[in-house]
Formats: C-alpha cells, structure tokens, sequence
C-alpha cells in the first residue's frame, strides 16, 4: 500500500506515528521488561521484513534475548546502552546496531531519557529465546561462553 505515514509530535514528547496503534511491547509476565511500546510501520504481504519502532521510557528496558533472525536497529532518539553477547556498548541518535543470529541483546534507556529506534526484522521469525540459569549466570560474569 503506497502512500506516507505522518510522524506526530506529542505534548509528552513521545515519538507517534499518526494512524498507526500504539502496541504493548509484549504480554505482560511472559519475559523481564520495563516501559516500552512499539509500533509496526511497515509490514506487507509481498515483503518478507517489517519495520516497528519502539519507545523505552526513562530507565525501562527491552527483554535480554535471542534469536535465529538478525536484527538492524537505527536508534532515533535518545541514549542508553545495547547490550550484545556479554558486551554493554552506549548507544545514541543515529548509531546503528547490528545483532546476529542467535546473540543475547538488551537496549536499556538512560534514566534521564527515553531511547527510541527503528527495528527491521524478518517477518517470519522464530520465538524469543530467554536465558536459562547457566547462561544468565555466564552473562552476568561476562563469559565468552554465553555467546
């Protein structure tokens, strides 16, 4: 479907889309998160990647994940830190995260701002995948292993 989405300012400086629903992140109690919605931009029957953006609040946080499709992420607005594998980068306008298959991620936003981004994934894509008790240990201490 041709034709042009028109970005809309909030009086609560929430990055909006107009005429495109405000999602939950995920449902509530299936896996660790804080203060975060997204919104599909772009999905089409002919296409085989979706477009969504998400907005994390002020010291929310994505579920730490993985899985078998890839992710390319263009942070928008704001700062925080990504975590992949067992690195934490910073992360802010502009940069763009690449996160492999089957790589723990994480995006975290600064207490002082929200972080929003465009993420492009593949349409058809597996479940999340959380860590078990040895891989959550193996992050934690930053081990390789965890990889």
């Amino acid at each position: 479907m041709s034709g042009v989405r028109r970005f809309k300012t909030q009086a609560s400086g929430d990055f909006s889309w107009a005429d495109v629903e405000r999602l939950r992140y995920k449902e509530e109690g299936s896996a660790p998160f804080r203060d975060i919605t997204r919104q599909v931009l772009f999905a089409q029957p002919d296409q085989a990647c979706e477009l969504r953006y998400f907005e994390i609040a002020p010291g929310g946080y994505s579920t730490l994940e993985r899985h078998r499709h890839t992710h390319a992420v263009l942070i928008l607005r704001g700062r925080g830190t990504v975590r992949i594998g067992v690195e934490t980068h910073p992360i802010g306008e502009n940069d763009l995260v690449t996160i492999d298959r089957l790589t723990w991620h994480q995006f975290t936003a600064a207490d002082d701002c929200a972080l929003g981004f465009l993420c492009m994934v593949s349409k058809v894509r597996d479940r999340p995948q959380l860590p078990g008790m040895s891989e959550a240990s193996a992050l934690s201490s930053g081990d390789d292993e965890a990889e």
